[in-house]
């Protein structure tokens, strides 16, 4: 029989839907097999969280949860009172609980017999940034070791909820299947920063090229691009490379690249050195009009 669920995600019985989709989301970005690859230990912790939230993230399958009708497996439960005799016909009744079979009779007899689509199953997924920038396609695996080939809309956000119509539950009684719902995940980037539809980024420059001035190379989402620096160009200099942000979808427009310049010495030569004492760039005071 499988775990508490509410123990498995560390959640209270009365969590909220909020609580238990950040709790799912903790555990599956610590224990995803992406990121634990050969770890055993890891990839059954992750399918352990995967159907604790696919069971409270479903209203119906937590409340017949909460009240005992199904067990953490989401498989039926007796009714109380009821025991199972040898070859596994009914047996007694403990305390003289008709009452209790009875009520679990006409309720089972009172659900509809028809046709009733499946419920929806939920997921996580981690993307790297820029999978969720330019796009890709991802494999999910599910807790049952089956895999789901799921593709990443460019310009996706931290968050964002993805449907797979038809890759839910399945129906009951010929009904149609409920969807898969994936939340995703955005890992962040090593100098990349995402804000709504612009990019921003910290570009390290010589002394040189912030005196002189010169070509790069410059990585962007899209890949590389060749950018002019100015000459005397401070530190904290601010250039924008229009469309070179996330790309446009839907009712949103492609964003920009805001690039900020960070000038780095380097190692410092004797060369350097002996000019900088010999230069005190007179006239000139970095801290002018600093007053506490």
């Amino acid at each position: 029989m499988a775990d508490d669920p509410y123990k498995i995600l560390g959640v209270p019985r009365d969590a909220t839907d909020q609580q238990i989709r950040a709790a799912y989301r903790k555990l599956a970005k610590k224990h995803h097999p992406d990121l634990n690859p050969g770890d055993k230990a890891a990839e059954e912790a992750f399918k352990s969280a995967s159907a604790a939230n696919e069971l409270l993230s479903d209203p119906e399958k937590r409340a017949r949860y909460d009240r005992g009708e199904i067990d953490a497996s989401g498989a039926e439960r007796a009714p109380p009172g009821f025991r199972q005799g040898p070859g596994g016909g009914a047996g007694g009744f403990g305390g003289g609980n008709f009452e209790d079979l009875f009520a679990s009779m006409f309720e089972q007899r009172g659900r509809p017999s028809g046709p009733a689509r499946g419920g929806d199953a939920r997921y996580a997924l981690t993307a790297d940034f820029l999978e969720a920038v330019n796009g890709a396609t991802k494999r999910l695996i599910l807790p049952d070791g089956q895999t789901l080939d799921v593709k990443i809309p460019h310009g996706t956000s931290d968050g964002d909820v993805l449907r797979l119509r038809g890759r839910g539950q399945p129906g009951r009684a010929g009904g149609q299947p409920g969807d898969a719902l994936i939340e995703i995940s955005v890992a962040p980037h090593k100098f990349f920063r995402r804000e709504g539809q612009n990019i921003r980024m910290d570009l390290p420059i010589s002394l040189h090229e912030a005196v002189l001035g010169g070509k790069i190379t410059l990585p962007t989402p899209a890949g590389p691009v060749a950018l002019s620096i100015k000459p005397h160009s401070d530190s904290g200099t601010e250039m924008r490379l229009r469309g070179r942000g996330v790309p446009a979808h839907g009712h949103l427009h492609a964003g920009d690249l805001l690039v900020k310049l960070r000038i780095t010495i380097g190692p410092a030569d004797e060369k350097l050195e002996t000019f900088l004492k010999d230069w005190p760039q007179p006239g000139f005071d970095p801290r002018a009009g600093m007053t506490a």
